[in-house]
């Protein structure tokens, strides 16, 4: 009895719907690895956002109020703040530059004049220095406004003058700390806000 094998045609078509189904197997596959990239950025950036609003509230929470420097100010560009930490007082600027959230901080000082000189200095920085850490890519904007009295205002208004400072103080008056800092900031996932109650040690 004569076996009857294959024709070409059959071949053909049986290639053709092995070539399809390897095709849709390996774009599964292909969106199954995409799928669990995005996922795991998405988490990263979560993870990295949580660390960032630690650290925001950390500084906010140790903000020193002394007279020869602000406690803290906003210019529209920069948060700067002087914090208490172990070995002295540090300044602290956030800034927003080219979409990426920075933080920058000084070494700990204990004296006045140098407290000063640094203060001075942070309002020059050109987001390159040494100490400058990039926290957070794709910001789009921010605002920070303050809790005085009892309302939120614009951190660059002027806000209540403190008691009288040192002659020598970068300004003859200054402002007292708010009670409470807003944080908007407008991310492509949505805009984030956060109030972070301010009580700032006097020295």
């Amino acid at each position: 009895m004569r076996r009857r094998g294959f024709t070409l045609i059959e071949v053909l078509v049986v290639l053709t719907i092995m070539a399809i189904i390897a095709v849709m197997a390996w774009q599964g596959i292909d969106g199954i690895s995409r799928a669990r990239g995005i996922s795991q950025q998405a988490t990263e950036r979560t993870l990295r956002l949580s660390a960032m609003m630690n650290q925001w509230e950390l500084d906010l929470s140790q903000i020193e109020d002394r007279a020869i420097v602000p406690a803290l100010a906003f210019d529209g560009r920069a948060l700067r703040l002087s914090r208490r930490t172990e070995g002295g007082v540090q300044i602290v600027v956030w800034s927003l530059q080219e979409g990426t959230w920075m933080r920058w901080a000084s070494p700990p000082m204990v004296r006045g004049a140098e407290l000063q000189e640094t203060w001075m200095r942070s309002q020059q920085l050109q987001g390159t220095e040494p100490q400058q850490v990039k926290l957070l890519e794709g910001v789009r904007t921010w605002q920070v406004y303050f809790y005085r009295g009892t309302a939120w205002t614009n951190a660059q208004s002027t806000g209540d003058v403190a008691a009288p400072a040192d002659p020598a103080a970068i300004a003859p008056q200054r402002q007292a700390p708010p009670s409470g800092v807003r944080l908007v900031i407008e991310l492509p996932e949505g805009t984030l806000t956060r109030d972070v109650l301010v009580r700032a040690a006097s020295a």
